[in-house]
């Protein structure tokens, strides 16, 4: 049984070049939208990451639930902006935390903090920030959302025997004025800590003030490293077969 797996930003309309349009940190983007959103069946699960609206935006979301049965998985942090952006059917919607998961048939989807800056939490202890290892009868992809090196992290991780690691790769710079991820460097070096046995880059060419390239320091090192990876086009399809 296939199992479609959907990286919102390839769906990502004009949302945040439009709130951003006459403000000093315009969102101008490098990539044109490659799939609407509407078009999308069979979609079974959708995960956010985050709040921000480059994780969660509503158009998207609203328009892959209005054409699937899907499952939308968020964090508990998360609860109110998740229910607004998606919708109120709690029965559609489930909420997570750093170390819990949920298992549907063969698929099992586990969350492990993220640290977009830092691990923040909420006033229950609940993660602003996660990320979700999918595993789909014996293959696991860990997708990290946005998150930098913290302590603890990959004894988290080593455990899961990673296959296919998605990692951002666009850093850190103060003027940028946006919270932090992984460089392609830190990227790389976690993929292979962790065991991995190919890893993808993500967060990069979306933004022109948020951005990097992969060639610059990501592929460098995983060649250095010995570790596979995969640099995709916007569009590209990558397939284990």
């Amino acid at each position: 049984m296939p199992w479609p797996i959907l990286h919102e930003k390839a769906a990502l309309p004009e949302t945040l070049t439009s709130k951003y349009a006459t403000t000093d940190k315009p969102h101008v983007r490098m990539t044109k939208r490659v799939i609407n959103p509407e078009a999308f069946r069979n979609i079974r699960f959708v995960t956010a990451s985050h709040a921000h609206t480059d994780h969660m935006d509503p158009a998207t979301l609203r328009a892959i639930r209005r054409h699937n049965h899907s499952t939308f998985i968020a964090p508990r942090a998360a609860r109110a902006i998740a229910q607004e952006r998606w919708g109120d059917d709690e029965n559609a919607i489930v909420f997570m935390n750093d170390g819990e998961s949920q298992v549907w048939g063969d698929v099992r989807i586990q969350a492990v903090a993220s640290a977009h800056e830092a691990v923040d939490r909420d006033a229950a202890g609940n993660c602003a920030y996660l990320g979700y290892v999918v595993r789909l009868g014996d293959f696991s992809i860990y997708h990290s959302g946005d998150t930098v090196l913290y302590e603890g992290l990959l004894d988290r991780l080593r455990p899961f025997a990673v296959d296919v690691a998605v990692l951002p790769i666009n850093g850190r710079a103060p003027e940028r004025r946006v919270a932090g991820n992984l460089n392609g460097r830190e990227a790389a070096w976690l993929a292979k800590e962790i065991g991995a046995k190919l890893v993808i880059p993500c967060h990069y060419e979306m933004f022109e003030f948020n951005t990097a390239d992969p060639q610059d320091e990501f592929v460098p090192e995983c060649e250095r490293l010995g570790q596979p990876y995969k640099v995709l086009r916007a569009g590209e399809r990558w397939s284990s077969q």
